[in-house]
């Protein structure tokens, strides 16, 4: 685990190296309460079984990255898409890589290829958000309900150095009625590379609407994995298929160039 200085602050970075070569590096962008740590061991095993070197990273507000430096706006995520993670790309010398995200991460991915103008080799976005369903928000008030009353706060104080910042950033500015039209229709119109949609048929922040509104419009190919009995978190409530799938799918992207 390392700190590096990025745009004036501090990004939490964890690196998985390989020695294997043709397979472009794997960023891996985490959930809106996510972490370095919050991914466990995932971003290890797939690296492992892709072979591929991989970037964990906290953005701001999480992990033990710098805290943020005030209420987060409409725009936070095409902000940390086409401003963040570009100036994190430069700082490590990463080029082309193959975005994998979950949740909010995977909108940032989405933004990221369709509109950074940097080269993205492929996209893995699992439950991602492309507008604001009713779901998405009766699910953040109640898990907002529980952090004010519960343990919650302290059990994710474990993994990010400004609590709050994590927590009361993303739930805030998801609650806020100037996000209610928020949406990526546009940047979905112009993804124009590989992406796997990965969705649990059971996620109580979003229903299958997400990524059929994506895979109706985009340029790119399209690959499609629902998931029965799964919520949210794929890579965790079924974990052996998403790697199933990201294995193939990263196969079949590097193969085919």
């Amino acid at each position: 685990m390392t700190q590096l200085p990025i745009l004036g602050r501090e990004i939490e970075v964890r690196t998985i190296p390989s020695a294997a070569t043709g397979c472009p590096p794997l960023v891996f962008l985490h959930e809106g309460l996510g972490s370095v740590s919050l991914w466990r061991d995932f971003p290890d095993k797939v690296a492992h079984r892709v072979g591929a070197p991989a970037i964990v990273y906290s953005r701001f507000g999480y992990g033990q990255s710098s805290g943020i430096d005030g209420p987060r706006a409409p725009d936070f995520m095409h902000v940390e898409a086409l401003d963040v993670l570009p100036a994190l790309l430069d700082r490590l010398g990463v080029v082309a890589p193959i975005l994998i995200g979950h949740s909010d991460g995977a909108s940032i991915a989405l933004i990221h290829a369709a509109e950074s103008g940097r080269k993205t080799t492929a996209v893995v976005l699992m439950a991602p958000h492309v507008m604001v369903e009713p779901i998405s928000v009766e699910s953040i008030a109640r898990i907002t309900e529980v952090y004010e009353t519960t343990d919650l706060k302290a059990r994710l104080s474990r993994h990010h150095a400004h609590v709050d910042d994590a927590f009361l950033g993303w739930s805030r500015i998801w609650l806020d009625p100037r996000f209610r039209t928020w949406s990526l229709a546009k940047e979905a119109q112009a993804l124009d590379v590989p992406a796997l949609l990965i969705q649990g048929e059971d996620d109580e922040y979003g229903t299958l609407a997400q990524i059929d509104a994506i895979a109706d419009v985009a340029k790119g190919p399209i690959t499609r994995l629902v998931l029965a009995k799964c919520g949210h978190s794929p890579h965790r409530d079924q974990e052996a298929k998403v790697i199933d799938a990201i294995d193939t799918f990263i196969r079949g992207v590097t193969h085919a160039s």
